[in-house]
């Protein structure tokens, strides 16, 4: 059965999901309002598909920021990424620069003022993406980063990569941690799960702490129990 929905998934999420992108694209240099409007419903057609043809249904926990946080996701999955869209405002989510290059969905990723990151150049990566990520906050909005890296296997914890730190000391914003169990469910291989994927976000961390502390605190929050960390009120 879970294979048989996730064949219908496939068929029937991603033509519409072609066809919301393409017209965000033509409504883009209009307004920048319709493209942020057009991408929540884009992630709304993504939750509402993965609950209705997979039967993944989603719990959130705690409060959702929407002002200028650092907001620093455990990623286990594809799951998690589009549903950035659904349950922020406006974030401005941290991404590596080689999905900039996805025809339409890059260009429309651009337009909402998602932050590209050049993985391979190093110390002007950093540069770049503290300067982007300065001027998204000074907006007022969330920016949304994985401080791992990469997707990582359910249950592992891997080292922070350095971006987090670059972006916490350049900001001087505090960070709220968020802890997820998608990847139980979202799996690498073609057949999706059905069940409940829990999403909590957890007491902010403040700006202006020491590396080390600020590191140690994150890397703890984010490998938790989503159901019974204690959460942001």
């Amino acid at each position: 059965m879970a294979f048989i929905r996730s064949i219908l998934f496939h068929i029937i999420f991603y033509p519409i999901s072609a066809l919301i992108a393409t017209s965000i694209m033509l409504a883009a240099p209009l307004s920048a309002e319709a493209v942020r409007r057009g991408a929540h419903i884009w992630a709304a057609w993504y939750v509402g598909c993965c609950r209705i043809i997979l039967g993944i249904r989603l719990q959130v926990r705690g409060r959702i920021p929407n002002e200028s946080v650092i907001a620093a996701s455990k990623h286990t999955s594809a799951y998690e990424t589009l549903l950035t869209l659904y349950l922020f405002h406006h974030p401005a989510v941290v991404m590596k620069a080689e999905l900039r290059k996805i025809p339409v969905w890059g260009w429309v990723a651009a337009r909402h003022g998602s932050i590209f990151v050049e993985r391979n150049k190093a110390g002007s990566a950093l540069k770049s993406m503290i300067r982007q990520a300065r001027a998204r906050s000074a907006e007022g909005r969330p920016v949304f980063i994985f401080p791992e890296g990469t997707r990582v296997p359910q249950g592992s914890a891997p080292p922070l990569k350095a971006g987090l730190f670059g972006i916490y000391s350049g900001l001087k914003v505090p960070i709220v941690p968020i802890a997820h169990d998608a990847g139980k469910l979202w799996t690498r291989s073609f057949v999706k799960h059905p069940g409940t994927i829990t999403i909590s976000f957890l007491p902010d961390i403040p700006a202006n702490l020491p590396r080390e502390e600020m590191e140690a605190r994150v890397h703890a929050a984010i490998n938790q129990d989503p159901l019974t960390a204690e959460v942001r009120a």
